[in-house]
């Protein structure tokens, strides 16, 4: 029996939780490499369909790496559209292709899911609410996916980290080189310094990452393979 009840993020303990959308791309396993070296989990929001399809070989090795890793695979939608503006079975598609195609990459589906530019409506918290997904929304942004240069996004975290909230829920993006290159180094040191635990998602708020695991399975080629937003 689904869940139906829709929750958003209530971490009250000293974690930091890094959160990257728009993946899987060029960069997914240094970023992961990155977060192993400093002993940090990081919660992957995955696109089924925004610059390339999830179903290409290479997105879908990154996936299953993330998976392999130990990091959280979660859903970001497939096309990246706003929700809100979506009814129907077209909202549901936007969910349901996703989670069906991370089963088939990983063999789990996935518990937590983040709306597309933190756009949502009761449609949608009763759209994910229906398979027993919780919706992850953020509490900094860093800027990151619409140009903001690293220095100025280095500066916001640190405004924030200074002033030692119980929890940090960031905003991050796989796609700008420099967000992984530059950014994510930086706030992990910063992170690292203050005594933060660098978890997941899931283990920020004790609940399970999945609703099931299991073994993979072939693609399903019927899915659409147009690309929708590019923000």
């Amino acid at each position: 029996m689904w869940n139906t009840e829709y929750r958003f993020l209530e971490a009250d303990l000293k974690w930091a939780t890094d959160m990257f959308d728009d993946g899987s791309y060029t960069w997914t396993q240094n970023l992961v490499e990155l977060l192993d070296e400093n002993g940090a989990k990081g919660t992957f929001f995955f696109n089924g369909n925004k610059f390339e399809c999830i179903y290409n070989q290479e997105n879908a090795n990154r996936v299953k790496y993330v998976y392999d890793k130990g990091h959280q695979v979660a859903s970001h939608t497939w096309g990246h559209e706003r929700l809100s503006t979506l009814s129907g079975d077209r909202l549901v598609s936007e969910f349901r292709k996703t989670d069906d195609t991370i089963k088939r990459i990983t063999g789990a589906v996935p518990a937590f899911m983040r709306p597309p530019f933190g756009d949502y409506d009761d449609d949608v918290l009763k759209a994910a609410a229906s398979p027993g997904q919780t919706v992850a929304i953020w509490d900094f942004d860093s800027g990151d996916a619409f140009g903001t240069l690293s220095a100025e996004s280095k500066s916001q975290f640190n405004k924030l980290i200074m002033s030692s909230p119980n929890s940090i829920l960031t905003l991050y993006h796989e796609t700008p080189e420099a967000t992984i290159e530059d950014v994510i180094p930086y706030a992990i040191q910063q992170i690292k310094a203050k005594g933060y635990k660098m978890v997941t998602v899931a283990e920020c708020l004790d609940q399970s990452p999945y609703q099931s695991t299991g073994g993979t399975s072939t693609p399903d080629v019927s899915h659409s393979s147009s690309t929708n937003s590019t923000k």
